[in-house]
């Protein structure tokens, strides 16, 4: 079952993420290595939720992808505000699947 679901999930972010589906790994991180972030990471998740019934509302999204400003925007005003930038949590296809069979994209399917 988790070969079909990997599949599914794996057809799906090739297409949500425009990317190859060589790409699209267990351990891909969709930020990191699929590019997805800002809007377009809002958007993802959302979709995810609808097309596979999970419950994304506990999801808490700017955890793990940066805003649509990118590191420019962080790194800038770092340097006015002399803060450290928030390192993200990183979120990868294998979440995904978790999330997927368990009908829940949260920290506690995440981390299981």
């Amino acid at each position: 079952m988790k070969d079909e679901v990997f599949n599914r999930v794996k057809k799906f972010v090739t297409k949500q993420a425009a990317v190859y589906e060589n790409e699209v790994t267990d351990d891909a991180s969709l930020e990191n290595d699929l590019g997805v972030y800002g809007d377009d990471a809002i958007e993802f998740i959302v979709a995810f939720g609808k097309e596979f019934n999970v419950d994304v509302s506990r999801f808490m999204a700017a955890d793990y992808f940066r805003g649509e400003g990118g590191d420019f925007l962080e790194s800038f005003g770092q340097i006015f505000t002399n803060k450290s930038i928030a390192h993200r949590k990183d979120l990868k296809v294998k979440h995904l699947i978790k999330a997927a069979l368990a009908g829940s994209l949260d920290e506690e399917v995440i981390n299981s």
